[in-house]
Order: C-alpha cells, then sequence, then structure tokens
C-alpha cells in the first residue's frame, strides 16, 4: 500500500483539508470519488463545521447532495444552514426523495423556509413542509408518496404494458405489490406482482386484486403502525385519509428505521443528551449548553440526596466503616431500580402495558424485589459482619440494602407509568427520579438503623 492510500484509508481528513486550503474543487471531486461512503463520513466527522461547509460549495451539487447522503441528517442540514439559500436550495433538489424532508426538518424554522423558496418546484416544496408539518414518526411524514398505482378498469395487459414502458421509473420503486384505485384515487385494492404475472393478460384487476386490503390512517402514529406491522410480514402498508384516498405507502424498512431513531433517541435520554443528536463536529458551546441542560437540575436532585448524609453527620462519623457500605447499598439498589425500569419502559413502547396499570405492576415487582432483595441484603450483610467483625454492623448495612431494593424496584418499575400518564418522556425522567430517590432512602435507612444501635457498631 503506498503513502497516498494509507492516508486516505486511515485519515482521510487529512488530504480533504490540504484540497480545501488549495480550494480545488476538482481535486476535492476526485479524492471523495475514491473514498466509500463509510470513509466520506469518517472524514467528515473530523472537519470543522467551516472545513465542512467549504467542501460542499467546492463541489457541483449533485457531488454535494452525494456526500451529504452519507452523513447523519443533523450534520447535514447544519452544512446547509452555513450555504446561502440559493446554494442550499439546489443541492436539496438533488437529494434523493425521502432525505429531502428529513433534512429540512432538522433546519431551524427561518432557514428551512428561506431554502424551500428557492426550489425551482414550488409543488415539492410544499410537499416538503407538509410532512415537515407532521411529527417525524407518523405515516404521512414515514411513506413514500412515489408508488405504483392503478386504475381499477384496466386489464392484466394494459398493466404489464404500463411496467414495461415505464419500467425504468418504476425499478427505482421496488414495486412488489400495485395499488389499485378508482377514477377519485380511493383505494379499492392490492395486487401482488407474482398473481400478475401469472394471470391471463385479458383479465380486468379488479377481479384478482385483494379488495379492502388493510391501510393505514394518514394521521396514524408511530404507535399505531407498529401495531399495525406487528407479527405480519408486510412488506409495505398503503396510506389513505379519511375519505379512503391512496397518498403514500409506508414500508416495513421505514417503520425498523424509524424504530432504531427511537431507541437512540431513548438512549440518549438516558444519558442525559437533550435536544436531539450530538455529534463532536458541532459547535462547542451548544453541545455544552445541551449537556448543562440535563447536568443542571442533577446538581439539585444530588443536594437532596446529600442533605440526608448531612443529618446524619454524628453517626457517620462515628462509624466510618459505613461510608465504605452505604455507595453499595444505593448503588445496588439503584441496579435493581434502573432493570425495573427498563422493563417497564420496553413494555410501554411495545403497548404490553398501559399507564394505568400500577396494581399489577405493583405486585409484580413487589415479589421480585423482596426476593432478590433478600438475597443481595443478606450477602452483604455476611460480607460486612465478617470483614469488620461485627454482626451489628452486618445487619444494619444487610436490612438497609434489602429494604431499599424492594423500595427501588417499585419505583423503577411505576415511575415511568406515572411519567407517561403525565405526558413525561419515561425514558428521560426515570432515570434522575429513581436515582435521587433510591440514594436517598438508601441513605436515611442505612444512617437510620445505625443510629438505633449506634452503641453496638462503635
Amino acid at each position: 500500500m503506498n503513502s497516498t492510500e494509507e492516508t486516505t484509508g486511515e485519515r482521510p481528513w487529512v488530504e480533504l483539508a490540504e484540497v480545501l486550503r488549495e480550494k480545488d474543487g476538482n481535486a476535492a471531486s476526485a479524492l471523495l470519488s475514491r473514498m466509500s461512503g463509510e470513509e466520506q463520513r469518517f472524514a467528515m466527522a473530523h472537519l470543522s463545521s467551516e472545513q465542512q461547509s467549504d467542501l460542499t460549495t467546492l463541489l457541483t451539487p449533485d457531488e454535494a447532495a452525494h456526500l451529504l447522503e452519507h452523513l447523519p441528517d443533523v450534520q447535514a442540514a447544519d452544512i446547509l444552514e452555513d450555504m446561502t439559500p440559493a446554494e442550499a436550495a439546489d443541492v436539496v433538489e438533488e437529494l434523493e426523495d425521502e432525505l429531502r424532508a428529513e433534512v429540512i426538518r432538522e433546519m431551524g424554522g427561518s432557514e428551512s423556509e428561506a431554502i424551500l423558496a428557492e426550489l425551482d418546484d414550488q409543488t415539492e416544496a410544499e410537499e416538503i413542509r407538509d410532512i415537515c408539518s407532521h411529527e417525524w414518526d407518523t405515516a404521512t411524514a414515514l411513506m413514500n408518496r412515489s408508488y405504483a398505482f392503478f386504475n381499477d378498469e384496466l386489464t392484466v395487459d394494459e398493466v404489464l404494458s404500463k411496467l414495461g414502458e415505464d419500467a425504468e421509473e418504476y425499478s427505482d420503486l421496488d414495486v412488489q405489490y400495485v395499488y389499485i384505485v378508482d377514477r377519485k384515487h380511493i383505494l379499492r385494492g392490492v395486487l401482488r406482482l407474482r398473481d400478475l404475472v401469472l394471470t391471463p393478460r385479458h383479465q380486468k384487476i379488479a377481479d384478482i386484486m385483494i379488495r379492502e386490503p388493510l391501510s393505514a390512517s394518514a394521521e396514524a402514529s408511530f404507535d399505531e403502525l407498529c401495531a399495525l406491522f406487528e407479527g405480519k410480514s408486510y412488506v409495505g402498508l398503503p396510506v389513505t385519509t379519511a375519505d379512503g384516498r391512496l397518498v403514500g405507502v409506508v414500508t416495513s424498512k421505514a417503520l425498523r428505521e424509524a424504530t432504531a431513531e427511537h431507541q437512540t433517541e431513548d438512549y440518549l435520554h438516558s444519558a442525559g443528551i437533550l435536544g436531539g443528536e450530538e455529534l463532536r463536529s458541532m459547535p462547542i458551546l451548544s453541545r455544552c449548553g445541551r449537556r448543562l441542560a440535563w447536568l443542571g437540575p442533577n446538581i439539585l436532585l444530588n443536594l437532596i440526596a446529600a442533605s440526608v448524609i448531612a443529618s446524619h453527620e454524628e453517626t457517620l462519623a462515628a462509624v466510618i466503616a459505613l461510608a465504605v457500605f452505604l455507595p453499595m447499598v444505593s448503588d445496588m439498589s439503584g441496579c435493581s431500580g434502573n432493570q425495573a425500569v427498563a422493563v417497564s419502559i420496553r413494555e410501554l413502547t411495545l403497548g404490553l402495558l398501559r399507564p394505568t396499570e400500577f396494581l399489577r405492576i405493583f405486585f409484580k415487582e413487589g415479589i421480585r424485589g423482596i426476593i432478590n432483595g433478600m438475597v443481595v441484603g443478606i450477602v452483604l450483610a455476611i460480607v460486612a459482619a465478617v470483614w469488620k467483625d461485627n454482626l451489628w454492623l452486618g445487619l444494619v448495612v444487610g436490612s438497609a440494602l434489602a429494604c431499599n431494593t424492594v423500595l427501588s424496584v417499585l419505583l423503577g418499575g411505576m415511575v415511568p407509568l406515572l411519567l407517561k400518564r403525565l405526558g413525561v418522556d419515561p425514558a428521560l425522567a426515570s432515570g434522575p427520579i429513581l436515582t435521587t430517590c433510591t440514594d436517598m432512602c438508601g441513605f436515611f435507612l442505612g444512617l437510620g438503623l445505625a443510629s438505633q444501635v449506634l452503641e453496638r457498631l462503635v
């Protein structure tokens, strides 16, 4: 491997930075053409936001669009926002259909509107505005608006002829089903391509189509779409308006991608990353602001837990060994609570649990908490008693852990339900609430019990 190949493979941003210094668009285009999509994404992540914008303006709109298609939507949106609306519009017009609305959605309102106003096709601009006016995971936002449809008065021969005449257009749609509509574009049926090919040419497609097919409402939410696809092998579902007009098709692939996006979003929220996706190539102040929005409230929550320790300073000073075991009490019970949180959120997401089922969760998690609490409590009690040669110390920390474990799994199981009923994202708020409560109660139980038998611990 020569040095150029090694540089491009392991540090592809180095040559890009050199090309940017020379402002050589042809060299930039040639260099990017030698990179895979993964290498392009990797290289852009190591360039500053200014360099990313400079590189995009050096390329033709088609080349810039091809590059942006390999990047996360939020990064592509940031790059387009740094361009003039006219330049950005030229690039947006070259993006794949399904990506245009996704990238525009990531922008601020004024920036996106300025770009849409510059598009040559204002019908398409209105379509993008309509998509962006809906939540990103609804049927209207996820559906493909390009699909194979035919009038219900046609014969098999006429449909096959039309498919052949426009083969290039239909090949881009990955046609496996054709949708049958009437003159008002009302959905009348669905026809498998296999059935179409294996039917006599003279027969009407209305005679062989699947009538009254299952469809999704244009206003269907993500949860409703998941319920429709659950346990089914659908490649896609037609999307219809309230009056039955066919407006698009939601594919199983689009739903899987939305599910992955939800899981990523939940993970980021649980880790305290607010305001959407964060990339290290973003401006530092923006990234700091997103993290501080989470860290600030956590200071208050931790102060509440610390106040419990402050109220038992004398006990803690008299029995220094408690400082060793109290963090174990809060941490181990917190782990049990987080397990319950994870199960509740998962079941809420799958529709297996409703936000009103507090009593069911109380008994289910209560029994598990008692069993696990007794097991871990006895283990810690034995360790503490043997290590510090004090049976009473073992009883104190073991009892504190057992009781706190029961409390934490009850809270972990029920807090997501309460937050869901209040309209708060359980993935975002369950963690800090559980952590504060388990820390506070763990310290209170451990120090409170120790205070009652203090003379036997000293």
